[in-house]
């Protein structure tokens, strides 16, 4: 698994998005017991920390230690430093194991090798992401001419697989149907800016480049954006969910 986030944690942590409240309840709803939750690739620990708020024991892991050390802290979250591919949980422990914005990254068999040994009967699998914001035509124009002409040659390979909306991505299990989710969020013009920076592609370019590229760009998304303090933006989640162990033995 690549670590390309380990670098300006703490923006990430200040800038990236969450997850609708909807989602989890979501989720939930799916879930027989709710003992033990793993939040693979946790991040800042967004999603740990919403599932802390229903499980008795959340595990939150991540390969970076920068990005752990800047996670939300909760008495019902334990957080380690593991690869989604080995850990060290005991076999058949969690109801549900959720990937946010990272399975991308993954060795995709060995991580699935994993999630059958460590889920329970009836446990659930989540991934979820979420694809480029959508704000005004005129500010997206801009932004998707940068995310595919300034960095695009930059992304990351695994990047193609949340181009295509998770939807081909190596997944060993029957889909379960899965409502269709949006993120709504209101951000300032700073706070947009701030997200593109955390852009692994953006990182990628200041440092081969040694220049930051959102300044090629910044004059005309500001311009775009207007005078509004504020603006509503709308991140389309993508979601794939199944029951790798199959239905509980009750």
């Amino acid at each position: 698994m690549k670590d390309n986030f380990s670098t300006g944690s703490d923006q990430y942590a200040r800038f990236r998005p969450a997850y609708p409240p909807e989602l989890f309840d979501y989720l939930l709803s799916l879930v027989p017991r709710r003992e033990n939750a793993w939040d693979c690739g946790t991040g800042n620990g967004q999603v740990a920390f919403q599932l802390a708020l229903a499980f008795g024991r959340v595990y939150a892991t991540d390969i970076s230690a920068a990005q752990l050390d800047n996670a939300i802290a909760h008495e019902r979250i334990v957080y380690s430093v593991q690869p989604a591919e080995k850990t060290d949980f005991p076999a058949a422990h969690f109801d549900l194991i959720t990937v946010a914005q990272a399975i991308h990254w993954f060795d995709f068999d060995a991580f699935y090798r994993e999630v059958d040994r460590t889920m329970r009967p009836g446990g659930v699998l989540a991934v979820i992401g979420y694809d480029l914001i959508r704000l005004s035509p005129a500010v997206d124009a801009v932004l998707d001419g940068f995310y595919r002409d300034v960095v695009g040659p930059l992304w990351d390979k695994e990047r193609k697989y949340v181009d295509e909306q998770y939807r081909t991505i190596p997944f060993p299990y029957a889909d379960v149907p899965a409502p269709v989710f949006t993120n709504e969020v209101e951000w300032s013009f700073e706070h947009f800016i701030g997200y593109i920076g955390t852009w692994s592609a953006v990182k990628h370019y200041q440092k081969q480049r040694g220049h930051d590229p959102v300044e090629l760009v910044y004059d005309a998304l500001k311009m775009n954006w207007g005078a509004a303090v504020t603006k509503m933006g709308h991140f389309p989640i993508l979601l794939r969910v199944a029951r790798p162990g199959g239905e509980a033995k009750l």
